[in-house]
């Protein structure tokens, strides 16, 4: 099936998204709290319904068949029990906002993600940033891209740093510890930012690594691990006790394991 999806189309219904967001972005919003209180506003909920919408409309280019049967899990959708997903072949995986706190804190690190996965591996992702005006994408076997620019980007200069990325909004004292174990003769620079533009600045290689030992779910890694993985870098599951291990999707319990995302170099 992956081969029928033009991912340019997937990236215009990231763009209409972001569109919306963006209008909602530069005027006063109420912002909401759910169950685990994190902030939910109209953007997130008019994202969903404009990716939603755009997802089931797709057109594919074979005998005008639509992808309306690939199932949609989206954070602000119904998320199905375990029972009713476990033997899924492909579907889509949407945070529709991406950075809610950094939204509702107007600093501009907020993204789109669709991903699609295939079983338990994400094999296309998109990234939008509609405040930076920013998109990332790949597609399995095709390679991934920020703006049209393949990644990772390239440099003729080394980095004079060892670049660590970690989050603007949920920096853990096991994140902390896993930093100021990391062995390097480069002296470490530290790299805030929100959403998945962390996953994102390691696969264009404006970071060498990151790690997140912390609470996140799949739908806010899905789009951006594709990205990584085309870019000829990893993103891995990591415990203390284990090291790395596969970091995978559609498990009975959406709720990731810490991973880290890092060069294969």
């Amino acid at each position: 099936m992956l081969e029928k999806i033009n991912i340019q189309d997937i990236i215009h219904i990231a763009k209409q998204a972001g569109d919306a967001i963006m209008q909602i972005y530069q005027k006063d919003f109420a912002v909401e709290f759910k169950a685990d209180e994190s902030p939910l506003t109209e953007a997130d909920k008019a994202a969903h319904n404009i990716i939603v919408e755009g997802l089931s409309n797709l057109k594919l280019n074979v005998q005008n068949s639509t992808l309306s049967e690939v199932p949609i899990l989206s954070e602000e959708g119904r998320h199905l029990p375990y029972d009713e997903r476990k033997d899924w072949e492909y579907f889509w995986l949407v945070d529709p906002l991406d950075g809610t706190k950094e939204f509702v804190k107007k600093n501009d690190e907020f993204t789109v993600n669709i991903a699609l996965i295939h079983k338990d591996t994400p094999v296309l992702g998109v990234v939008y940033a509609p405040a930076l005006n920013q998109c990332y994408w790949a597609k399995q076997g095709e390679g991934a891209f920020k703006d049209g620019l393949k990644l990772p980007l390239k440099t003729e200069q080394e980095r004079e740093t060892y670049k660590i990325v970690a989050s603007r909004s949920h920096m853990s004292d096991e994140t902390q510890a896993f930093i100021d174990a990391i062995q390097t003769y480069k002296s470490k620079e530290l790299v805030s930012i929100g959403s998945s533009l962390k996953i994102c600045l390691v696969a264009e290689g404006e970071a060498d690594v990151y790690p997140r030992l912390g609470p996140t779910m799949e739908w806010d890694t899905g789009a951006a691990h594709a990205i990584v993985k085309e870019a000829g870098m990893k993103l891995e599951g990591f415990s203390f006790e284990q090291g790395l291990n596969p970091h995978l999707y559609n498990k009975s319990n959406l709720l990731n394991n810490w991973f880290v995302v890092e060069d294969l170099e």
